[in-house]
């Protein structure tokens, strides 16, 4: 090969979606140290979740792959938060872990678009042109235009069983030792976060008549629109913490890394290890645990909830301090690893490096966690750097587009100072930007920028006609004189008992639809006012703040105050940019602006 357009270094989420991405523009090569390992899931064998599955549908809106693993791979699925409003309704999806990796490979390996290249990465090099030469440990000098750097949580890690450690970056693969460096020397500033996952048990020596058994949904959902094959195959458990538990903990502090100084990366606020849930919540007398299968066939069950660097023989005793787990034998046990990240603040929107035109970074690198956050870096990467390659420009994805655009929004003028989680309450209007409704959004955007083919636009476009010849059918009838829209809007009603009193729909309308219908129609007075919204707080931003007192604002959180008081932003716009502000923080200062009576336009 004589050169690539794109080459993407790294084969997990993000580089997934990177090299899948590039690939519909023009040849990719993908530098990965071991084939065998792309796909593979390190921590939790499932997708989705609250905040994330957003995410996953918009990924897959844009044309992206998650979803469609997901669901080829699933075994059990839940729709998350379904006796709440859809904007925090969220679908997870757990995943037979080595189906997920092999199904991965099977795409993207066969890929004709995708060269694999085995080898480690050592040095980034300008070619003088406007394009990248990726030097490989063995010497190789690999030509491109644009460099996507998924280097997950390898760049010069380790790994942490107690307070031994080793050089490696997850399940005993070797760390990327070098690429550290040249960002390094470009004048990125790096920082140390750490992670982890928790013990997995042999599911032989589990009892799990002791745990609470968690079914599948009747009707099984999935992120494509077609659920797959094998969804509702297995359930999950669940088990909790015990004052034995606590105790061992409490007792072998000084065998934590984390708590002994060892470690220094910064560890996720909203994933903590088991150690770090015991020591801040002591008040609680029990966490709970989610007992989740690798598989239908599986030797293993993954203790979510429970990660943890203590050493493996307090894993024994503290795993088999757990209902169900007493006679537990742990087969892997829980780790924490520590890595460098790139400062987010130093990338554009589209996941640029600001210091190195054409070197593009995206998944755990950036200082997020998660597979959902990995995969839509991954792809927004990959489409920028494949268009840049041909000369063409990419629009930045916008924070009122979507979790996609809140996501990288956050990233780059935020930036975070421990590993970034998306959660539902960091989008301001999510009502707005539903899961239901990602297609609707995302499509036309992944058809524009060449990610969607012309069929899968007009199959959007059509479906969405669909839905709004399902809301006119519903206000052009009527029943004991109130129409069918008026009817479906009363809190008790839904579709089906609008239907009962003889209002009918389309026949040709499918479950999704219908769905899209009863959101719609139920939920338009909530969806117009949070339009409204977007509308004043876009008049809002350049409200001035300068001499506020942030303790007379009573509705702010603590973290919001504190940060605050300390940076002293001067409108409403900076101090959105805050991390550790929220919309309901900035809410908050509206309201206390507007109590006070005071113009402070800019």
């Amino acid at each position: 090969m004589n050169g690539w357009n794109v080459i993407v270094i790294g084969g997990g989420h993000a580089g997934l979606e990177a090299a899948w991405a590039a690939a519909k523009f023009s040849q990719v090569g993908l530098l990965v140290g071991n084939p065998a390992t792309v796909g593979r899931m390190p921590c939790n064998p499932a997708v989705g979740g609250p905040g994330k599955s957003q995410l996953v549908f918009e990924v897959q809106a844009l044309g992206g792959l998650m979803g469609r693993l997901a669901d080829d791979t699933a075994i059990h699925t839940r729709v998350l938060n379904a006796s709440k409003g859809p904007a925090v309704q969220s679908l997870r999806v757990q995943n037979e872990r080595d189906a997920y990796a092999e199904r991965a490979q099977d795409v993207i390996l066969g890929h004709p678009e995708i060269d694999v290249i085995r080898g480690e990465a050592a040095d980034l090099e300008p070619d003088g042109k406007g394009g990248w030469l990726v030097i490989t440990t063995d010497g190789r000098r690999l030509p491109c235009r644009s460099v996507v750097v998924a280097a997950g949580t390898f760049m010069r890690a380790i790994t942490w069983y107690g307070r031994q450690s080793r050089a490696e970056g997850r399940q005993g693969e070797p760390p990327s030792r070098f690429l550290s460096a040249p960002l390094e020397r470009a004048g990125h500033v790096l920082k140390r976060f750490k992670t982890g996952t928790p013990p997995r048990v042999r599911a032989d020596s589990v009892d799990f008549s002791a745990l609470l058994e968690i079914p599948a949904d009747p009707q099984p959902r999935g992120f494509t629109g077609t659920p797959g094959p094998r969804a509702q195959e297995s359930p999950t458990w669940q088990t909790h913490t015990t004052a034995q538990t606590h105790q061992l903990i409490h007792d072998n502090l000084q065998e934590s890394p984390m708590f002994s100084g060892d470690i220094e990366g910064k560890g996720p606020r909203y994933c903590p290890s088991i150690e770090d849930k015991v020591v801040r919540f002591a008040h609680h007398d029990r966490h709970l645990l989610f007992v989740e299968p690798d598989g239908i066939q599986t030797s293993e069950v993954y203790l979510q909830g429970f990660s943890s660097s203590l050493p493996p023989y307090l894993q024994d005793q503290l795993v088999r301090s757990l209902p169900g787990f007493e006679n537990a034998v742990v087969q892997r046990y829980a780790y924490a690893v520590e890595y460098d990240v790139v400062d987010s603040t130093e990338l554009t929107l589209n996941m640029e490096s600001r210091l190195l035109p054409g070197v593009f970074t995206a998944g755990q690198i950036n200082g997020t966690s998660g597979y959902e956050e990995a995969a839509a870096q991954g792809l927004v990467a990959g489409t920028a750097a494949a268009r840049r390659a041909l000369d063409l420009k990419t629009e930045p994805i916008g924070r009122e587009t979507g979790y996609i655009g809140v996501l990288l929004d956050d990233l780059v003028f935020k930036g975070s100072d421990e590993p970034y989680r998306m959660m539902t309450s960091r989008v301001e209007h999510r009502l707005l930007v539903r899961q239901d409704n990602a297609d609707e959004r995302m499509t036309p955007l992944g058809h524009g920028l060449g990610l969607v083919l012309d069929a899968e636009l007009a199959r959007v476009e059509a479906k969405y006609q669909r839905v709004a010849g399902g809301i006119a059918a519903l206000a052009a009838q009527r029943s004991n004189g109130q129409t069918g829209d008026a009817w479906l809007r009363r809190p008790e009603f839904h579709l089906a008992d609008v239907e009962a009193l003889g209002i009918s729909l389309p026949a040709d309308l499918d479950a999704s639809e219908r769905e899209a219908v009863e959101i719609r129609v139920k939920y338009a007075g909530y969806i117009q006012r949070a339009r409204l919204q977007l509308d004043s707080d876009a008049r809002a931003r350049d409200l001035k703040l300068e001499g506020l007192d942030y303790a007379a604002v009573l509705s702010l959180s603590n973290e919001a105050r504190e940060k605050l008081g300390r940076t002293r932003p001067g409108t409403i716009e900076q101090a959105a940019r805050i991390s550790g502000v929220r919309h309901a923080d900035i809410g908050a200062l509206l309201v206390h602006l507007k109590k006070q009576g005071v113009s402070r336009e800019t």
